[in-house]
């Protein structure tokens, strides 16, 4: 289980393994606690055989530098997960081995490797598009590519999500995808 770290505006930060997250509990860093996932980390026992315990959230806000930046790397991993393993041109969903990166404007006509120039694509329409945009291709995309905000980044990042963690990332979510 991972958790999720916001910071104390509540805008996501991080995913926290328990033991990272458990650091934060310790330092008395938590200033709020979201979600309704709990997690019990057991410790030792003390002289009268108690064990200790701590329960951890699944979404955990925490004092300290408010990063705003919502950089994400362009990855295929991403960018398959973004386009939800679709082939942009004929809709087929596929498995990730067998999709590529598709530039719209060609990087040899001096397209850019960008969130908004890249679409998820089948060897066959990738093969097919070639060095031509989609319009001299006649090759329509079925969907606009866009720059994911940061709560989708926090998406793309994490393929096990619970189920509350999605529920307080979607609310934030563009309408550019159906993303559930």
């Amino acid at each position: 289980m991972l958790i999720l770290r916001l910071n104390k505006a509540g805008a996501p930060q991080d995913w926290l393994n328990i033991y990272q997250a458990a650091r934060y509990y310790a330092q008395g860093k938590v200033l709020f606690e979201l979600g309704s996932q709990q997690y019990t980390l057991l410790g030792g026992h003390n002289r009268y055989g108690v064990q200790s315990r701590l329960q951890l959230s699944s979404i955990i806000a925490c004092d300290g530098k408010v990063v705003t930046h919502g950089k994400i790397a362009l990855t295929n991993r991403y960018l398959f997960r973004r386009d939800n393993q679709l082939c942009l041109y004929c809709g087929n969903r596929f498995r990730s081995a067998q999709l590529t990166r598709d530039h719209i404007i060609p990087r040899s006509r001096g397209g850019k490797n960008e969130w908004t120039n890249v679409a998820t694509a089948c060897s066959r329409c990738n093969h097919q598009k070639g060095a031509r945009t989609p319009e001299e291709a006649n090759m329509p995309l079925l969907a606009v590519p866009f720059r994911p905000n940061l709560y989708e980044r926090f998406y793309l990042m994490n393929r096990r999500i619970l189920a509350d963690q999605m529920d307080f990332l979607s609310h934030h979510f563009s309408d550019q995808r159906n993303w559930l």
